[in-house]
């Protein structure tokens, strides 16, 4: 079974970036992207257009995001039980201590700074591959009555997020679908 990894980031060439980064790796995955706080939050609620929405493995979070800042998505996944297992990554550009801070205070599991230089964005979001998706052990459906992952076929979308689904048997240059 994939792992589910959301990424909330309104920035498309960050969105871009950390897609081709990943669909490059060798697992395999499901990228679910979202733009702003909102949308997050009712992703990870399974609610509305997201209702059959699957549990994220993994989240990468921006922290400045139109219609919901990243520290309140951070501090609404912390508080609810069935989402504060979840670890979440904060991925900004900003360097301030206050910024670093208030995300620790608020549970992130790790705070990185996203480079401007395309290169090295391109070399974070490995090391965050390599790290969090092959050396961690991730906790899969750990909510409590939590619903089993959908979308383990690339026609299984849910409805407002794009979907990228990174498969490890895919011979290098060989084309992947992109909903």
């Amino acid at each position: 079974m994939p792992l589910q990894v959301l990424l909330v980031e309104d920035n498309p060439g960050d969105v871009r970036l950390t897609r081709e980064v990943l669909r490059d790796s060798k697992i395999h995955l499901f990228l679910h992207v979202v733009a702003d706080g909102v949308d997050a939050m009712t992703f990870l609620r399974r609610e509305g257009a997201h209702i059959d929405a699957p549990r994220p493995d993994l989240i990468l979070l921006d922290l400045n995001l139109p219609k919901m800042d990243g520290r309140e998505v951070l501090k609404q996944i912390k508080q609810d039980d069935g989402l504060k297992t979840i670890p979440t990554l904060i991925l900004s550009t900003s360097e301030a201590e206050v910024d670093i801070g208030i995300s620790y205070q608020l549970q992130a599991n790790c705070y990185l700074n996203k480079p401007v230089d395309l290169d090295a964005f391109e070399g974070l979001v490995k090391s965050v591959s390599d790290f969090w998706l092959t050396k961690v052990k991730l906790a899969r459906n750990a909510r409590k009555g939590a619903k089993p992952p959908v979308g383990s076929s690339a026609g299984e979308n849910s409805p407002g997020t794009a979907q990228v689904p990174i498969a490890i048997d895919k011979p290098a240059g060989s084309s992947l679908a992109t909903t």
